[in-house]
This record gives C-alpha cells, structure tokens and sequence, in this order.
C-alpha cells in the first residue's frame, strides 16, 4: 500500500497507476483527504489518497496436457495396492495414553481462570504491545512504536502516535470508532481487559469538549433534578455516560435512543423508573 499526494484526485490516481504500472482501474484506492483550493491561497490541501493493487494469482496451464492424457496417465500408473491399503479409516484413528498426558500438563501450565488465563495486567499489556506492533508493522501511515500500558487493574491504554497518526481517525472519527471496536473485541475476548484508545490526543480533546458542554448540563440537573444531552457521536456518548454517572453516582443515568437511531443521555432520579 502506498500514500499520495497530489494536487488533484486525476494527478493522484495517475502517479498511483505508475507507481503500480497498471491502468488505475485494476487499483484499490481510498481516499483520505480530497483536495481544497482554500481561500485566496491559504489553507490549501492537497488530495491524499492510499492506494494497493491486490495480488491475483496466475495459474499456468500445460497447454499440451489433455483430459484424455491425464486419464492415459492415471490409467498407465495406478496407485499401487499396498499404497492404497495404508489409508486410516476413521473408526482406526485412535488417542493414545501420550496425547491426553500432554493435554494434562497442558491445562496445568495454562492455569485457567474463567475464559482467561491468568496473568497480570502489565503482563497483558506486554502482550498486546508486541501482537498490535506486529499487526500493524506494514501500514502505510507514518506512525511509531504503538505504546500499550496499564490504565488501571481492568483496562489497557493503548496509544498511536506520530507523523500520520491523525490520519487514521479519519472524517468524523469513523477510522477511530472501526479500529476501537476491532481492538476492544479482541481484547476484551482473549484477556477480559477493558480498552482506552488514543490516537494524536483525539480522546483526551474529545472528553475536554465534552466536560465543557456539561457544564450547563449539570447546572439544570442540579437546579430541576433532572435532564436530558444532545444527541451525542457513539464516542461522545460513552464519554458523556461515563462523566455523568461519576459526578452523579445516586441518580438515574442512562442512554436513549432517538427514532433515527440518534445517542441521547437522560438523568433523573431512581424513584421515577
């Protein structure tokens, strides 16, 4: 995969397709940034676009090699019979007294807890650290070393850094809220860990606007007793959720939904539901 930049869409898909050498339509190509001429010269932007050309194997075929000379061959060299009489059958295939004392020290070494194995936190964060470096060693942004550390006892802090690394929260955050959803489902799944995810500061900037809309919020809570968010983004509303349940741990704080599957958050009190 590549990353490109040009002044237009056509002049980043031709040097793409040289890049390549191919026709720009056996290319796959997303576009991360689209080009802006900007105002009296200033804040122009240039089209950025990240480009690969998927591999597809060729099959080389011994044009001289016939169906009736392949069954010719077979008919010349059948499997010889003692060849033939040493296929397993099914019912033969039998475990041994070795296997399952292997399965035992296996299942001793593991020492399972629930689903997971036990180990501790910084020992799954190391884990993960080496796992995600490897996962994304070939992408095409310019990042560092992915940093995973301890949060707390139940939740692992995994920050990307870097020259591109704003890239890959993409427009609206939607890069953010894949690639969160992806890594919190494996993590979760095979440690049981909790994740935070930050990617150039974008979650630390998010929660900051979010502290600052519920100031009025939390105003009216105190003055009526109750109240009800904005429709919130899903990263907002979780971040919104979270702040609220802590300053109000004696109330009723939940998220609703809006008929077009808008994210809103209502507070109340506990006697009312």
């Amino acid at each position: 995969m590549k990353k490109i930049e040009a002044p237009s869409l056509e002049q980043a898909y031709a040097l793409a397709a040289a890049e390549f050498e191919c026709s720009v339509t056996a290319l796959q190509v997303e576009i991360v940034q689209f080009p802006s001429k900007g105002v009296l010269g200033l804040f122009k932007k240039p089209a950025i676009i990240v480009a690969n050309r998927p591999y597809i194997p060729t099959v080389e075929f011994d044009n001289q090699k016939t169906y009736e000379n392949v069954e010719d061959d077979f008919m010349d060299n059948p499997i010889e019979s003692d060849e033939a009489s040493t296929a397993i059958e099914p019912e033969e295939l039998v475990l041994g007294d070795e296997f399952y004392e292997q399965a035992d020290d296996f299942e001793e070494e593991g020492e399972l807890e629930g689903d997971f194995y036990e180990i501790s936190a910084q020992e799954c964060a190391d884990e993960v650290k080496e796992q995600i470096n490897l996962l994304f060693k070939d992408i095409c942004f310019d990042i560092n070393d992915i940093e995973v550390s301890v949060y707390d006892e139940n939740t692992l802090l995994v920050e990307f850094t870097g020259a591109d690394a704003a890239l890959m929260i993409g427009k609206e955050g939607y890069r953010y809220k894949a690639l969160s959803y992806m890594l919190f489902n494996w993590i979760n799944a095979v440690y049981g860990m909790q994740l935070r995810l930050e990617i150039a500061e974008f979650l630390k900037n998010q929660e900051e606007s979010i502290s600052r809309y519920l100031i009025n919020v939390c105003d009216i809570i105190d003055q009526d007793g109750r109240a009800q968010t904005k429709v919130l983004d899903g990263v907002l509303v979780q971040i919104a959720l979270k702040q609220l349940r802590e300053r109000y741990p004696d109330r009723y704080v939940a998220i609703r939904s809006t008929r077009d599957g808008g994210k809103f958050i209502i507070i109340n009190s506990y006697h009312e539901y």
